[in-house]
């Protein structure tokens, strides 16, 4: 009787309870694995790096790139099932820090995107592109020498918005698509920069000659026309003057900041969206010593026998004088030392603010004021007019 107890299967019931037990746990598994792959999933989106406002300038910046339809994870996320689980846990810190306010803002990434995130797309063994017509850039001899593609291209993705100081807390409601795309028309913050070539260059000790980067002399043909040569150059719109800088610049022997521009964070909350200066062709001339060659020789026209006597009234647009010429008595352009006042002191005297029948500011200018009383005409021979009628 007692072996027989032992051969005989379990009751019905005891069985049907673990059928349930067993689906029921099948069912569960299934159901987590579902909620998981779809939840990494849409967690690894780009759109789920925008919902939070932190993400707003980087969002915005990288819908305006170059790079708009590569999603986040591609290049923040290393390749590897380690590393791809290392960011989602990584991410849950993220989460509790936001949702205890304890980030640290701006944002700023932990690690710089390495090379195998590019490479996954681009090739540097074969990769020949010419940005500007006739740069040589021989990415393959990069690589070799140890060059990590974000030393370039650190700007590529999101203009550098983390250094430009426009990402703070208080700043997130005014990201939209509009502030991201001006932020990234500005190739300064987008493209390789010269500059950054340069100082490559010059601290390896590496060529800084023309021909190391430049297939051709680097003369753009409109440059060898005769009307350029012959003051055609010098109606350059100030808008385009920053496309001369890009070569010029490094011509001159003396430094300047002629181009230099308020902070871009100040140009931000200021609400200014543009990337214009106001500099002219008259100071970029006045300014730069590689003009000097042209502009520091006296001309033909300065050459006749009369010229002393008789040059005012020579020129019939006496504005072009100031392409060389100040109408102080001390400038300090390194290209022309000669000015109006060296010969022409100031008619006014030095004491003629206290003999004015008014009182003037200490740094009264020249400026509309002064017409209520005199003629343009005869001011405007020796001061330079600025003013807006």
């Amino acid at each position: 009787m007692e072996e027989e107890k032992k051969t005989r299967s379990a009751p019905p019931k005891f069985r049907y309870k673990v059928i349930k037990i067993a689906t029921l746990t099948l069912l569960f598994l299934a159901l987590f694995s579902f909620a998981g792959f779809f939840g990494l999933e849409a967690t690894s989106s780009s759109k789920f790096c925008s919902s939070c406002h932190e993400m707003k300038p980087q969002y915005y910046t990288w819908k305006a790139s170059s790079h708009s339809e590569v999603d986040c994870v591609n290049c923040h996320i290393e390749p590897g099932a380690k590393n791809y689980a290392k960011a989602k846990g990584n991410g849950f810190v993220e989460l509790y820090k936001k949702q205890t306010d304890t980030y640290i803002a701006p944002i700023k990434m932990p690690n710089l995107i390495p090379d195998e995130a590019c490479e996954s797309c681009h090739n540097m063994k074969s990769r020949d592109v010419t940005p500007s017509g006739d740069i040589i850039i021989p990415h393959n001899k990069h690589k070799t020498e140890g060059i990590k593609c974000v030393q370039c291209h650190s700007g590529t993705a999101h203009g550098k918005v983390a250094d430009r100081k426009v990402t703070y807390k208080s700043d997130y409601g005014k990201w939209n698509e509009k502030l991201g795309t001006s932020l990234m028309s500005n190739t300064k913050f987008t493209s390789p920069q010269m500059d950054t070539c340069m100082e490559c260059h010059e601290a390896r000790k590496v060529s800084v000659e023309c021909k190391t980067c430049h297939e051709t002399t680097m003369v753009p043909k409109n440059h060898k026309t005769d009307e350029f040569k012959n003051g055609g150059h010098g109606k350059i719109q100030p808008n385009d003057l920053k496309k001369c800088e890009q070569c010029h610049s490094y011509m001159s022997t003396e430094k300047y900041d002629l181009f230099k521009e308020d902070p871009v964070y100040q140009k931000f909350l200021k609400g200014d969206t543009t990337n214009s200066t106001n500099v002219t062709v008259t100071q970029y001339a006045k300014t730069n010593t590689f003009c000097k060659d042209c502009h520091g020789k006296k001309p033909t026209s300065h050459k006749i026998a009369s010229f002393t006597t008789k040059h005012g009234s020579l020129s019939k647009d006496t504005q072009k004088c100031f392409t060389c010429h100040d109408n102080r008595i001390v400038s300090d352009s390194p290209v022309t030392t000669v000015q109006c006042a060296s010969c022409h002191p100031s008619s006014h005297g030095d004491t003629f603010k206290e003999k004015h029948p008014f009182k003037l500011a200490e740094n009264q200018k020249y400026d509309k004021s002064c017409l209520k009383c005199h003629v343009e005409k005869t001011c405007s021979k020796c001061h330079k007019s600025n003013i807006d009628h």
